[in-house]
């Protein structure tokens, strides 16, 4: 598998792994801290140790780094990549199209992260407009939960952990554990939820009037703090992204 950037690097689709017992324990785990019920397990994702390590072994293989695509509206892709450097392990989000000249980025998860890289209304919206055509993860379940570590989002709404438990019951967590699990999912250490605009709205606007554009996030440690999400494509392009994103009406 080729992408931009990666070119010398050992990329392999990695969607396969998805359907493997264990998987969605390996790739989420590490985000939920220990409560009441103790510390977290593979148990909560409905997994038992061996298929949770088996799935942690391929998500890390040094010689075959996972690559998940989820492709949305307008021939965009989110970019999931396992960046399995023996010394320097990380994952790398970013977004794709065809037309542009280099990736948008979204989040780094590693020793020096950054990010949040989506809201909540993004990550809703790119999880259930799935681009059937392209190649990649379609389940709108197993979207959510690829793209649920670089969600940042003090606006999130209520009924957010029993949106997010119902995507791990589909993925075969266990029913009674699923939104407790999910409120920790949404509760994760790497940043601070973060408050999203639009360019030239105020935060304590209210919502105010928008300026259009792209949201950005005031975030600190975010790749869409006072940034176009991708650098260098036309207003045209960058008007496509907004809506497949699901900032504007389509």
């Amino acid at each position: 598998m080729l992408i931009d950037g990666y070119e010398d690097d050992p990329l392999v689709a990695g969607e396969e792994l998805i359907s493997r017992p264990g998987f969605w324990a390996a790739y989420l785990m590490w985000m939920c801290g220990a409560d009441e019920a103790g510390d977290p397990a593979p148990e909560w994702f409905g997994a038992d140790a061996a298929d949770a390590d088996a799935a942690c072994e391929a998500l890390m293989d040094e010689e075959a780094w996972p690559v998940f695509r989820v492709p949305f509206s307008g021939g965009h892709s989110a970019v999931v990549v396992g960046r399995n450097f023996p010394d320097d392990r990380g994952t790398e989000y970013f977004v794709t199209h065809p037309g542009w000249g280099r990736r948008g980025y979204l989040a780094t998860v590693d020793g020096h992260q950054a990010g949040p890289g989506l809201s909540w209304r993004e990550l809703i919206h790119v999880a259930n407009t799935p681009d059937h055509e392209a190649p990649g993860v379609h389940d709108p379940h197993a979207r959510l939960l690829l793209l649920l570590p670089v969600l940042g989002d003090d606006g999130a709404p209520v009924d957010a952990a029993g949106v997010v438990g119902e995507a791990l019951v589909r993925v075969g967590a266990p029913v009674g554990e699923a939104v407790r699990v999910a409120a920790l999912l949404l509760d994760h250490p790497l940043w601070d939820a973060a408050h999203w605009s639009l360019p030239g709205e105020s935060p304590l606007s209210g919502g105010g009037v928008s300026f259009g554009g792209i949201l950005q996030c005031d975030g600190p440690g975010s790749p869409r703090s006072g940034m176009q999400l991708a650098r260098g494509i036309s207003p045209d392009q960058s008007e496509r992204l907004a809506r497949a994103l699901g900032t504007w009406p389509a």
